[in-house]
């Protein structure tokens, strides 16, 4: 029941997304949950069966994570490798020359993904492990690119745009934290712990955070498994 409440979950996110317009300097717009929809409900499937603990907050899919593998933070090796994630993936109807979408079969390596899932399979040994007690999501499910190919994150839009994206995002989020009642909801970064506390402002749940693993952060290219083990520690989650 609560994988089955997650799921159209996610489909009600999707569709609410499609139905949204962005203009310039967006020329591209990628949904895994669409063309990734396969791979994303496996995800959801292994992920999702039980109530969690604590549930992992991301910003939104990146060009190499979860754009290809329809998993949060899906670094391609983590996806297929330790999660087993092996459905076919599409392709997004605009697709941008130089973000092609090569699914699992795709050689890059998305460094936020791969320390995120790298520090779980470490700590946990098997998926089921983790998943016991957590989740990871990202708050929106949607990749926004440039006509140049370059990443564009939610944060730069427009509040026109932001506005109706935020809103079914939030909603999204309020949604599964009702599924899946955790003690905590851990944002990874500031801009989920702020979307976090937003939406979550009156739910009984615990907000934490810890730091994004992005290489573009210079902290987190200083050790970042050990930062967010004892950020997890002396915030009292592990």
């Amino acid at each position: 029941m609560t994988t089955k409440k997650i799921i159209t979950a996610a489909h009600d996110l999707s569709a609410s997304c499609n139905a949204l317009t962005f203009a310039d300097p967006v020329a591209y717009v990628y949904n895994p949950l669409d063309y990734a929809w396969p791979a994303h409900e496996q995800y959801l499937r292994l992920a999702a069966a039980t109530k969690k603990r604590v549930v992992f907050l991301g910003m939104n899919p990146g060009p190499f994570g979860m754009a290809q593998t329809g998993v949060p933070f899906g670094e391609v090796a983590a996806a297929r490798d330790w999660l087993g994630i092996n459905a076919p993936i599409g392709k997004p109807a605009r697709e941008h020359p130089k973000r092609p979408i090569d699914g699992l079969a795709c050689t890059r390596s998305e460094v936020s993904g791969r320390r995120l899932w790298g520090l779980f399979s470490e700590r946990f040994a098997t998926p089921e492990k983790f998943f016991a007690d957590h989740f990871i999501i990202n708050h929106c499910p949607l990749a926004f690119m440039e006509d140049t190919g370059r990443n564009r994150t939610p944060d730069k839009l427009p509040g026109a745009e932001s506005a109706p994206l935020m809103a079914a995002c939030d909603s999204h989020l309020r949604h599964v934290v009702e599924i899946l009642e955790p003690e905590w909801l851990i944002a990874v970064g500031g801009f989920a712990e702020k979307r976090a506390t937003e939406a979550l402002s009156e739910m009984d749940v615990r907000i934490g955070k810890i730091l994004h693993p992005s290489p573009a952060s210079p902290a987190a290219n200083r050790g970042w498994a050990e930062q967010a083990i004892a950020q997890m520690t002396a915030q009292g989650v592990w």
